[in-house]
């Protein structure tokens, strides 16, 4: 969430900013926010101004009756119920503005960063690195969905019959190759100084509110509506939300987290052969990587986060490239994210499986996470997430790259953690 100070005073970067983003009604929007505002302090200010006044006049009250003059203590009586009666409706007149001023903000996404491109779509992202020799596969080979069912490694039909589409059953080695997965991406990232966490798999709406899945993506979230909770999209929102409310202190920081989650999307609209497989699920594994940093530090942060994911995919022997994504194209409280995309040889297409962002005070404003300054001051921190890595389309990749005519070799790195070396 914007601060309403950074849009008053930064108006026309603002503008400048959304309209990168192609966002719609923009400067209306700005405008009924610096409107809103306005209202909402001037409210305050009355309200301070009676409250005071009441306040003076209680005092004057107790010491008529102290000295015995009742008659003119009831007089003011009369007048404290008046401005109480004035106090009240400027309460309920302040609190109606706050929440005005909120849902506006709540519509507002973050400010692109000045290098994210101007573009409308995922076809407007600019390619800013790329590394890995494409392997040329025999002539038979097969996507992923024909290698799972030809190996018995996954079953979308099983999955299919228990709870519905984009719900696989792992099973035999390919159920023990996505253990082994989640190990070592977990054991990359601890051994790169992410502390280890696991978190809860459902949220409240207060934490899907402070990393900005809601109200934004409710759409999306599978939503218990007994207990109103949320099952997670992803890792991002338990794990940041661990530091909703918090003040940190300077020496804190960095705070880098590392967590296993299932992930749970609704993904309404997905249809078609780009979907099929492991290419869009409502059921994943991810590991997630989340760094809460110092603003000065954060961009050194991102670029930290983007290089230890591109050595992740080097161990694997992947063939990669990495997007940085256009106004159009960039999530709703992002300033900055970097995709991640492997080449699906089965396919012959590529596919993302990892975005990495910088939401500076984005959800820290939502969040209310702070830190006292060197100055004492209290300031808003950093965020950022990255995933490390999301599971599907990277074992799609391995099933589609490292398939031979006699079966599917394993990527060196993992055979210590799969306990194989080959699938036939």
């Amino acid at each position: 969430m914007l601060q309403v100070p950074f849009i008053r005073e930064n108006k026309e970067q603002v503008l400048i900013g959304l309209a990168k983003r192609n966002f719609k009604n923009a400067e209306a929007i700005i405008e009924e926010v610096i409107a809103t505002d306005e209202l909402k302090r001037s409210t305050q200010a009355k309200l301070d101004t009676i409250l005071a006044e009441s306040n003076s006049l209680n005092k004057e009250i107790g010491i008529l009756y102290k000295s015995g003059e009742a008659q003119k203590a009831n007089i003011l009586k009369e007048k404290s119920a008046q401005l109480k009666v004035s106090a009240k409706e400027l309460q309920e007149a302040f609190n109606k503005a706050e929440q005005d001023l909120l849902d506006l903000l709540y519509t507002i996404p973050n400010i692109p960063n000045s290098i994210v491109p101007a573009g409308s779509s995922e076809e407007d992202n600019e390619t800013v690195f790329e590394e890995g020799d494409i392997p040329k596969l025999h002539t038979e080979a097969l996507p992923h969905w024909e290698l799972a069912k030809k190996y018995n490694l996954i079953d979308f039909e099983l999955g299919n019959k228990i709870t519905g589409a984009g719900f696989p059953v792992y099973r035999g080695k390919g159920a023990r190759l996505q253990r082994a997965l989640i190990n070592y991406f977990l054991d990359k990232n601890t051994a790169a100084g992410y502390e280890e966490t696991q978190v809860p798999h459902l949220v409240n709406e207060a934490s899907g509110i402070g990393t900005g899945q809601l109200p934004d993506k409710e759409g999306q979230m599978y939503h218990a509506t007994i207990d109103d909770l949320y099952l997670i999209p992803t890792g991002e929102v338990p794990m940041t939300n661990i530091f909703r409310d918090e003040l940190l202190k300077e020496d804190d920081f960095p705070i880098c987290l590392t967590g296993y989650t299932p992930c749970f999307r609704r993904e309404a609209g997905s249809y078609g052969a780009h979907v099929r497989g492991l290419n869009r699920l409502h059921q994943f594994d991810k590991v997630e990587i989340i760094k809460i940093e110092h603003p000065d530090n954060s961009a050194d942060a991102l670029n930290g986060m983007v290089d230890h994911v591109k050595g992740i995919l080097r161990e694997l022997k992947l063939p990669y490239r990495i997007l940085n994504l256009c106004g159009g194209d960039l999530g709703f409280t992002s300033t900055l994210t970097y995709d991640f995309e492997v080449f699906s040889t089965g396919q012959d297409r590529w596919l993302e499986i990892s975005s990495v962002s910088n939401f500076e005070t984005f959800q820290a404003n939502r969040l209310k996470l702070r830190f006292k300054n060197s100055e004492g001051k209290s300031q808003l921190a950093h965020t950022l997430n990255g995933s490390s890595l999301a599971l599907p389309r990277v074992l799609a990749a391995i099933l589609e790259n490292y398939q031979t005519p006699n079966g599917i070799k394993i990527p060196e790195v993992l055979v210590p953690y799969t306990g194989f070396d080959y699938i036939e």
